[in-house]
């Protein structure tokens, strides 16, 4: 009996509802820590906001964990993580995790992958792609070498310090494609040199 009434308030709209507030809360506080002017002078309140969240996400894992039995809780790969990341909080205590104490807070955050379910489902849906997204990686990687020689056999004698051997012109290839300057760095230099014809080999790349 009272298994079932805590997983009603478990799975209460409400009751997810107040734990996404708390992750939004613990958001903003991380984020106003950064300002080292508001941090320095109010150390104290941040200590105790901590300590306070930290206490009412635990008191929330236990909620989750005693609405349903210990073997189906730690079945959910989510509810590994939500625990691992509060546990952290009350394991690395002192003066001298201080840094570590701060990251957590961060960590925090993620939590909302957690608890909201569309995001969850989303995440889930990521990592069942993976797979696929290595085999994407790697005929992604044939091409880049393929071209990386062409590349180097074309120009290295025009702009060595872009394609005078392989790994250059996989590094200036890897450039182009992530659009980091490559127009300003690299194409017009060579559309100089060459009279236009570097403009046209890389964009057939």
């Amino acid at each position: 009996m009272f298994r079932n009434k805590l997983a009603q308030i478990v799975n209460h709209k409400a009751f997810q509802a107040t734990v996404i507030t708390l992750i939004l809360i613990n958001a903003i506080l991380v984020g106003i820590e950064t300002y080292q002017g508001i941090y320095e002078s109010n150390k104290a309140f941040f200590f105790y906001a901590d300590r306070i969240l930290l206490w009412l996400f635990t008191i929330e894992i236990a909620m989750r964990l005693f609405a349903t039995s210990i073997p189906a809780f730690f079945k959910k790969g989510w509810n590994w993580f939500d625990m691992t990341i509060v546990l952290a909080g009350h394991l690395f205590t002192g003066g001298h995790f201080v840094t570590v104490l701060r990251v957590l807070r961060v960590l925090r955050v993620l939590r909302a992958i957690s608890v909201i379910p569309s995001l969850r489902r989303l995440v889930d849906a990521l990592v069942m792609t993976i797979p696929s997204l290595a085999n994407i990686l790697v005929l992604m990687s044939i091409f880049l070498y393929i071209f990386a020689v062409i590349g180097t056999m074309l120009f290295n004698e025009v702009s060595p310090e872009y394609f005078g051997n392989l790994q250059r012109t996989i590094l200036t290839l890897f450039q182009i494609v992530t659009l980091d300057s490559w127009s300003s760095g690299i194409m017009r230099p060579l559309m100089a040199t060459m009279n236009g014809f570097g403009f046209i080999s890389f964009h057939s790349y």
